[in-house]
């Protein structure tokens, strides 16, 4: 039997110190290269580490530990076993090593040379990229003069650096990987991390780019507008900027995840949904821009004529609602078909279902063709246009609008009335060329008419002096009726259309107060009262 005490001091004592100190060591680099890496992640925001960082940190710092202590041990019962067989430890570690071909011990001190070359250069990068990057943003603020624009810039090249440090190191441990032999699948899944962080970094960097660069550009339209340029109709397109952004944003979301997704092998197949997502933001957005721009069109080529007389701009008035709105929906129709396209749906049986059904529709819906037509006929025979004053079944007030289906009038309270107009069955027009204005007065029985109808004349033809909206002044068309307690004069005024009820309200002050300067009576009834006193 062996002596157990003499052969742990043998072990204690014999066992190479070299051994034990090169996994202390390994564990130290191991542990500092995965503080340094956790705290280049921990700055990656999009993977949410936080301070959960400093925990992994710790657990990984344990098991190491832990790992170290039980290599130790194995190398230390290695040894005992190896003193026990009266091996002599030193010359057999001599001997194993020198069954390593030198090749292998060149070939490893190249690896650990270039890791650290890679990882210097990656650090020393680091400060020469910041410098320029700041030129850079200071360039990009003084190129106009939007200081609004200085803060988002700012935050945008600050991003711009995290995102680059960020994909610098992590290509510097995609190298070290590569230089120290790891194994593939974990070289593998390393540069599908790289190349999936550097696609989502570029997109959210489009994203926050996109708001100055637009608003940028925004400002500068605007500012150079003018009248004799295509810009002066920017105004009118301006209000599609907050779409422009939020279309770009999607449309740049989901190329994001289409790249990164194209990554991931398993995966792959997906790309393709967000090809189809970015075509359908395009559509959604032209389809808006075409409409706008057939708004304008359409109001220029109608309105833009300078000598067009005011009838003939109310006819314009009048129409360009329902072309815009007929071809606001050939767009959409265009966009709907477009979309099923984009996702592979023939849209001709949709289209010929459609068209049976519409069919259906029609021979059951008649007072929706009845309404159509008559809005046809009311349009083509020039009954009424916007602008009108007009009285259809006792509803009197303005035309405000006109579709083929509907007529809205706003009364002078300003009720909106609307009629079908299928059901539209008299028509009184104000509007057209020209329209009496008539007031009807009472005076005494023993007034002079003579004398009476001369006053009216002469008030008629202060009237037609100061408004231009009278085209003849007042004429007396002479006694209306024998009435209880007075005779009722009538008198009409020649006036524009539209303005007849204005110049009714406006004759009858003016004959209120001539008649109290010339002493005619307006009588009324007036009620006695008699009191017997017993």
């Amino acid at each position: 039997m062996p002596d157990w005490n003499l052969l742990i001091i043998n072990i204690l004592t014999r066992t190479s110190l070299a051994e034990v100190s090169l996994i202390i060591i390994v564990l130290y680099l191991i542990n500092w290269l995965n503080s340094k890496l956790l705290k280049q992640m921990g700055k990656i925001s999009q993977l949410n580490l936080g301070n959960n960082a400093k925990s992994l940190h710790g657990k990984i710092k344990k098991t190491s530990i832990l790992i170290g202590l039980v290599l130790c041990v194995l190398v230390v019962g290695a040894n005992g076993w190896l003193i026990y067989q009266g091996e002599n430890i030193q010359e057999y570690t001599i001997a194993l090593m020198g069954r390593l071909p030198a090749s292998f011990w060149v070939n490893l001190g190249t690896r650990v040379a270039k890791s650290i070359i890679t990882v210097t250069l990656a650090a020393v990068s680091i400060r020469p990229l910041y410098s320029l990057l700041d030129y850079g943003k200071v360039r990009a603020q003084q190129l106009n003069d939007i200081t609004a624009n200085d803060l988002p810039i700012e935050i945008w090249f600050y991003l711009l650096k995290k995102h680059l440090t960020n994909c610098i190191w992590l290509l510097a441990v995609l190298g070290c990987s590569q230089f120290l032999g790891l194994p593939a699948i974990v070289v593998q899944y390393l540069s599908i991390f790289l190349k999936s962080y550097a696609i989502i970094a570029a997109g959210l960097l489009a994203v926050k780019a996109q708001d100055p660069i637009i608003d940028s550009l925004d400002a500068l339209s605007n500012k150079y507008a003018s009248s004799d340029s295509l810009l002066r109709f920017y105004s009118d397109l301006r209000h599609l900027v907050p779409l422009l952004k939020q279309c770009l944003k999607y449309a740049i979301y989901a190329s994001m995840a289409t790249l990164a997704i194209e990554q991931v092998e398993p995966i792959a197949f997906l790309a393709a949904y967000g090809q189809i997502a970015v075509k359908i933001i395009g559509i959604i957005f032209l389809s808006r821009v075409f409409i706008q721009v057939n708004n304008l069109a359409v109001s220029e080529l109608l309105l833009h004529n300078q000598v067009l007389t005011e009838r003939q701009r109310q006819k314009s008035r009048t129409i360009i609602p329902l072309i815009q709105s007929a071809l606001k929906y050939l767009i959409y129709f265009g966009a709907s078909i477009g979309m099923l396209k984009t996702i592979n749906i023939d849209p001709t049986p949709i289209l010929a279902g459609a068209g049976i059904i519409g069919l259906a529709v029609g021979f059951g819906a008649q007072n929706l063709v009845n309404d159509l037509v008559s809005g046809f006929f009311i349009l083509f025979d020039n009954y009424y246009l916007v602008g009108d004053e007009v009285e259809i079944d006792d509803i009197e007030g303005e035309v405000e609008a006109i579709d083929l289906r509907t007529t809205r009038i706003r009364h002078g309270d300003g009720q909106l009335c609307i009629l079908r107009n299928g059901e539209i069955n008299n028509v009184i027009n104000y509007s057209k060329e020209y329209v009496y204005a008539v007031v009807e007065v009472g005076v005494a029985y023993d007034s002079n008419l003579d004398r009476v109808y001369q006053v009216i004349q002469a008030i008629g033809k202060q009237l037609k002096e100061k408004y231009s909206e009278v085209l003849e002044p007042t004429h007396v068309d002479g006694l209306e009726s024998f009435r209880e307690y007075d005779l009722l004069i009538r008198t009409i005024t020649k006036v524009k259309p539209g303005t007849h009820e204005e110049i009714q309200r406006i004759l009858r002050k003016m004959i209120k107060e001539t008649f109290d300067q010339e002493g005619i009576e307006i009588p009324f009834a007036r009620t006695s009262y008699f009191f017997m006193i017993m």
